[in-house]
């Protein structure tokens, strides 16, 4: 018997964790104390919140280090990690680690922000709900996936790799389970960060939708 893939969505509560850098030197000590989770947030909420656009910033220390410290390179340089080669979260915290003590190495000048503008680590805990929408067959798969919720499409995509560790996403492993071995790897190989929510909801449908035309010719 077929077995459903059932969509789930999220909601997330934020925290203040009560730590706060105010230059490069307590911005790598917060980043190797905090939780899995502030890190996972810090360079994923931005993410959610564009549906459409891809912001300029990507992750929140970027965003930080370019705009209140005014180091624009070292920005760049943390904006320029590709989240998607990481598996999990230590291996990322590692490399913004190692980019930021090799900056201090090799920096004279540490200066700080403006009174009022330093870095504060944030977390979020995350509430997973289930959702009308269940899937039996690739058919009704694709029609779902055009109408849940960009929550929806992010959960299954974003926190079930990283932030969960099942290393891919929910939908490559269920379609591997129906015997869409390619249609899965096809998804699995897709770069999600190089997406907007929307583009990426669009690409999937449109690599589903190959995949029923072709079973359609098979017949």
């Amino acid at each position: 018997m077929t077995k459903p893939f059932y969509f789930n969505t999220r909601i997330t509560q934020i925290e203040l964790l009560g730590i706060e850098a105010k230059n490069v030197k307590e911005l790598v000590a917060g980043i190797k104390k905090v939780p899995e989770t502030s890190i996972y947030h810090h360079t994923h909420r931005y993410l959610e919140q564009h549906r459409f656009f891809s912001p300029e910033c990507p992750n929140d220390f970027s965003y930080w280090l370019t705009t209140r410290l005014g180091l624009r390179k070292l920005g760049e340089t943390i904006a320029s990690v590709d989240i998607f080669q990481f598996t999990n979260i230590e291996n990322l915290r590692a490399e913004f680690i190692h980019i930021l003590e090799n900056y201090l190495r090799g920096s004279k000048n540490l200066r700080d922000c403006i009174p009022g503008e330093e870095f504060h680590f944030l977390s979020s805990r995350v509430f997973i709900l289930p959702t009308p929408f269940v899937a039996t067959d690739l058919k009704e798969f694709m029609l779902c996936l055009e109408k849940v919720t960009i929550h929806s499409l992010y959960f299954h995509v974003f926190e079930a790799r990283l932030r969960l560790k099942r290393y891919t996403n929910d939908f490559s492993c269920w379609l591997r389970d129906q015997g869409f071995i390619k249609l899965a790897e096809k998804i699995s190989q897709l770069d999600p960060y190089t997406y907007t929510l929307e583009g990426l909801r669009r690409k999937i449908i449109n690599l589903v939708k190959e995949e029923l035309t072709k079973d359609e010719k098979d017949r």
